[in-house]
């Protein structure tokens, strides 16, 4: 009988799961399972009797086998090579001067492609590195830019809390954290404060969110001035803790309640003129927003064309955007097809 194992290839990755049919696979073991990136060796972190709801069975691959003595030699290998390609790489990068931060290199199980992380603040002409690496390791390369909390995840640091930062220890997937939700629970809006690590805004800004969403859901907004049944009432705070709001009565006495008691005093706002509401204008998309994922392989280099690379000289011309890229690029491809 098949079972149901949770499995991370990193030890910052997500868990991914598989069904094993071989009873001796314990937590703790080391086994190889095929993914759609290649071959790779994982760790077994739990075993469960269920799949996630989100996680349909047509979906679930199984494993291929548990590794055996020499499936650790190659990984202990493979680590080896993971350390003097991320060397080589920064070197690389620090000769050709590239705008770029390396930050972390990822050998498949069976040397199939190497992936190498980095950070950059705009996009980078990195045509010369890749052709570097393919000709050093002579297998598919892969560059992937991630952003800043994708790296401190890889790296991993310690909180302004003292804890290491929640990324490394359990998040695995991201979810917008925004200036807003710090307004909303009455912080401080000191960037060194609300900020993490990697710049950005606190990850555990958002987790108890949903609790304040819920709250200022029915709660009269701060700063307003309301009609109730005991007269002109504006609203000063807003306590979620306590459930409660702060109001300013007519003979300026400063009452709190809670909000059923609040809504039994029919609060209404007095009906304001209606103005014509204002059209946003769309954002300009500005080339350079997405991250890159760059390929190559050694067959790719011969032919002059590196998958996802935008063309830069066509940049330098004049073109603009990515629209103008990746036109030229189907038409290439074409050619070479005819």
């Amino acid at each position: 009988m098949k079972r149901i194992i949770g499995i991370k290839f990193s030890h910052y990755g997500q868990i991914y799961y598989f069904f094993c049919s071989d009873p001796l696979v314990i937590v703790g073991d080391r086994v190889l399972a095929e993914t759609e990136q290649g071959l790779g060796l994982a760790l077994v972190v739990s075993v469960v009797e269920h799949l996630p709801d989100d996680l349909a069975p047509e979906n679930v691959r199984d494993i291929l086998r548990k590794a055996m003595d020499e499936d650790l030699v190659a990984a202990e290998e493979n680590e080896t090579l993971t350390y003097a390609a991320y060397r080589f790489c920064e070197a690389r990068i620090r000769e050709r001067e590239l705008d770029m931060k390396l930050v972390d290199v990822e050998v498949l199980f069976d040397r199939s492609k190497l992936v190498f992380y980095f950070t950059a603040p705009t996009r980078i002409d990195f045509r010369e590195l890749v052709k570097d690496l393919v000709r050093e390791y002579h297998t598919r390369i892969e560059l992937r830019q991630i952003g800043v909390r994708h790296e401190t995840q890889m790296l991993g640091a310690v909180g302004s809390c003292g804890m290491v930062c929640c990324c490394r220890r359990f998040l695995r997937k991201f979810v917008p954290v925004t200036i807003k939700m710090a307004k909303e629970q009455n912080l401080f809006l000191n960037p060194s404060k609300i900020s993490g690590i990697c710049g950005r805004l606190l990850c555990c800004l958002s987790y108890e969110q949903e609790n304040y969403d819920l709250f200022h859901s029915s709660c009269p907004r701060l700063g307003k001035r309301y009609q109730t049944n005991k007269g002109s009432m504006k609203v000063l705070r807003a306590n979620m803790f306590r459930n409660s709001v702060a109001l300013l009565t007519e003979s300026n006495e400063e009452i709190e309640l809670t909000l059923d008691e609040w809504q039994a005093l029919n609060p209404h706002r007095p009906e304001a003129p209606k103005t014509e509401s204002r059209q946003e204008k769309p954002a300009q998309r500005s080339y350079g927003d997405d991250l890159m994922v760059v390929m190559a392989d050694p067959e790719s280099l011969e032919d002059g064309e590196i998958e996802g690379l935008p063309d830069f000289d066509l940049l330098q011309e004049g073109e603009t955007g990515e629209e103008g890229c990746e036109e030229e690029h189907h038409k290439r491809k074409r050619k070479r097809k005819r």
